[in-house]
């Protein structure tokens, strides 16, 4: 099969997106792990299909490199709401888009008729150990303790559709992240394994920020790891609700706000790299 694709990222966090509103992906599984691969494929942190909705403008669908099918990323869909636009799919640029995490709200910023720029309403931080979810007796798993690789780290764990652990330190340039980031992913207490950010405090109203993503490994960045990580900041008073706040991330920054109700808004940009085809056979 001749599969078009687009190339994008928001962050350095990039994906492959395929418009399904007309075609159908049979096995997108092993599609995302052909195309992620930096040397065989097109290379990609993974895959993401732009499909029709009953219920939104449009359903994203996300698929980590190594297959597994994520419930939301945030600089996935912002790009997601670049390609439509940019596309000519719509017009609009206030858009909901359809997630395994509930419909999301995007405002668009628009510049020479493309958009460059993206708001989006993420939902609700969730807390609760059982959504998240976490094996432990407690209702909230905040600043707990764990033993991981002979060290213990104190971890935040929250919910922003998928689950996040964030990890407060004081130097994240030097966190072994290749080593300890599969320790944290794969830990028992996480029956769904989980994303881990490593969180430096600059300042009330600056966070530096390095994640490990499930099925993906390092990335240059995560906009529901910058939510987790800043809504894991307010709840331990690092930084204050309804304060605008910026999170630098290896590929650039993002604005993140958690409001006092757990709502959380991110901001930030979505890039289109090229535009292509390539032979599929899975």
């Amino acid at each position: 099969m001749i599969l078009p694709f687009s190339k994008m990222h928001g962050l350095g966090n990039d994906y492959v997106y395929v418009n399904c509103l007309e075609q159908k992906i049979e096995h997108p599984n092993e599609l995302s792990k052909f195309i992620s691969h930096r040397h065989f494929g097109i290379g990609s942190d993974g895959l993401v299909l732009i499909c029709p909705s009953d219920r939104a403008d449009f359903q994203m669908r996300m698929f980590n490199a190594d297959g597994s099918e994520g419930n939301m990323c945030g600089n996935a869909i912002r790009c997601v709401g670049k390609y439509v636009y940019d596309h000519q799919l719509t017009q609009k640029t206030q858009l909901d888009i359809d997630t395994k995490s509930g419909i999301k709200h995007l405002d668009l910023t628009i510049e020479n008729k493309k958009a460059v720029f993206a708001s989006v309403d993420m939902g609700k931080a969730d807390f609760n150990s059982k959504h998240i979810p976490v094996k432990t007796p407690y209702p909230e798993f905040i600043s707990q303790p764990m033993l991981v690789h002979g060290e213990v780290y104190l971890i935040t764990c929250v919910s922003m559709g998928n689950p996040h652990g964030v990890i407060f330190c004081n130097d994240v340039d030097h966190i072994a992240l290749e080593e300890i980031g599969p320790l944290f992913e794969n830990h028992e207490k996480f029956p769904d394994r989980i994303n881990t950010e490593f969180v430096q405090v600059i300042d009330k109203k600056t966070l530096k920020m390095r994640v490990w993503e499930r099925g993906s490994g390092e990335t240059f960045a995560c906009g529901t790891g910058a939510c987790a990580s800043v809504a894991a900041a307010v709840i331990n008073g690092y930084c204050n609700a309804d304060e605008e706040v910026t999170v630098h991330l290896k590929g650039g920054d993002l604005k993140i706000t958690y409001q006092k109700d757990q709502t959380v808004i991110m901001k930030g940009p979505a890039t289109h790299v090229f535009d292509g085809v390539i032979e599929v056979d899975v």
